[in-house]
């Protein structure tokens, strides 16, 4: 295993064990990252998700597998099951991750899974009859950033 394999490791490690310290660790300061509902993310804003994500969602569960080096890039494919907080439905995420490692620490992380099939589960009948249109996507990304930026300042503010 490589030293940036490893270093995927350790951060999905974390994920698993809910450390979101050790999670925020693994970005170098100048950090990006993006997914289909969270878009172009700077350093502060992943820590801050990851956290989030793990202290809003007390049932998670994540599993992952293919850590690879692959060129410049370090791939995995990973597997969170959990419950939206916004709205209580069950969610089982598939998504495949790409990773730019410098000195030892994330660049750049992009996360892609297939919306649709997120939508109708995370948004239930709304999720279905809607998911796929750019409408929906827009406003789960919309919503996804307040609810981030409120908790950025709800942090900041402790």
């Amino acid at each position: 295993m490589t030293p940036d394999e490893q270093l995927i490791h350790t951060f999905y490690t974390a994920f698993k064990q809910r450390d979101y310290s050790t999670m925020q660790a693994c970005y170098a300061d100048h950090a990006t990252f993006s997914d289909p509902v969270f878009r172009d993310l700077n350093a502060t804003q992943v820590r801050s998700m990851w956290e989030m994500f793990l202290v809003k969602n007390d049932r998670l569960t994540v599993e992952f597998t293919h850590v690879q080096q692959r060129g410049k890039f370090i791939t995995a494919r990973w597997t969170a099951d959990y419950v939206l907080s916004s709205t209580g439905n069950p969610v089982k995420n598939i998504i495949e991750a790409r990773f730019t490692v410098e000195s030892g620490k994330i660049t750049e992380h992009e996360d892609s899974f297939n919306f649709y099939r997120w939508a109708r589960q995370a948004l239930g009948a709304k999720g279905v009859l809607l998911g796929w249109t750019p409408f929906v996507r827009r406003r789960v990304q919309r919503s996804a950033m307040a609810s981030l930026q409120g908790y950025i300042r709800h942090q900041t503010n402790k």
